[in-house]
C-alpha cells in the first residue's frame, strides 16, 4: 500500500513536470498529445478486444468511435493552444481535471464512505465531493489570478467540469469492469495505464471549455 502510494506521488511529479512543459512549448504538447493518443487507442483497444470476442461490427464501431474523438481531441487541443488566451483557458482546465482526480483520491481514501457506484466500486461518495471541492478551488484561484476578478458563475464552471470528469472516469470503468481489467495498463507505476489517467480529461475538458464559452 505505502510502496504503491508512493510510485504514485512519484509518477505524479513527473506528469506534473511534463504538463507545465508542454505549457511552455507547443512541440512538446504536439508530441506528447501524439503518444498519448495511440497509448490511449491501444489500451481501449485490448479492452474492448475482451469485451466483443465475438462481436466484430460492435468491436470496429466502438474503436472507430473512440479513434475520431480522441483525434478531434488532440486536433482541438493543439489547435486552440496556437492562441495565448485559449491555451491559458485549456490548461486551467487541465489542472482542474487534475485537481479533481487528486480530490476524489485523497477524501475517497480519507474518508472512505458510502460507495458512488457499483461500476466502479473503489470510488466513494467522499471521494466524489472532494473532486467537486478541490477542482472548483482550484479553478477559482487560477481565474481569479489570471483575470485578477472573482464571479459567482466561476464556481459552476468548476463543478461541472468535476462531474463530467468523475462520468468519463466511470464511463471507462464500466468498460473496465466489463473486461475484467482493473487498469487498463501498467505503463505508469502506481497509476496504471494511461488511459487510466485521462479518462476523466477526455470529457471534463471539452464539457468545461464549452461550459465556459456558453457563460462567457
Amino acid at each position: 500500500m505505502i510502496s504503491n502510494l508512493k510510485k504514485r506521488i512519484y509518477t505524479s511529479i513527473i506528469l506534473i513536470f511534463i504538463v507545465l512543459t508542454m505549457l511552455i512549448n507547443n512541440y512538446v504538447l504536439g508530441y506528447f498529445l501524439i503518444v498519448v493518443s495511440i497509448l490511449s487507442l491501444l489500451e481501449y483497444v485490448q479492452m474492448t478486444m475482451k469485451i466483443y470476442v465475438n462481436e466484430k461490427i460492435k468491436f470496429i464501431t466502438f474503436n472507430s468511435i473512440f479513434a475520431l474523438y480522441v483525434f478531434i481531441f488532440s486536433s482541438a487541443f493543439l489547435m486552440f493552444s496556437n492562441f495565448f488566451h485559449f491555451k491559458i483557458l485549456l490548461f486551467i482546465l487541465l489542472f482542474t481535471c487534475i485537481a479533481s482526480d487528486i480530490g476524489g483520491f485523497v477524501f475517497g481514501k480519507f474518508f472512505k464512505g458510502p460507495k458512488l457506484s457499483k461500476i466502479s466500486p473503489n470510488k466513494t461518495i467522499a471521494g466524489s465531493v472532494g473532486s467537486i471541492l478541490l477542482s472548483s478551488i482550484t479553478f477559482i484561484v487560477l481565474v481569479s489570478y489570471f483575470t485578477k476578478n472573482f464571479e459567482l458563475k466561476i464556481l459552476s464552471i468548476g463543478i461541472i467540469t468535476s462531474v463530467s470528469c468523475q462520468i468519463g472516469d466511470l464511463f471507462f470503468s464500466y468498460f473496465k469492469r466489463k473486461s475484467k481489467l482493473k487498469d487498463t495498463g501498467n505503463l505508469l507505476p502506481g497509476h496504471g495505464g494511461i488511459l487510466d489517467r485521462v479518462d476523466g480529461i477526455l470529457l471534463g475538458m471539452p464539457i468545461g471549455f464549452i461550459t465556459l464559452l456558453l457563460v462567457y
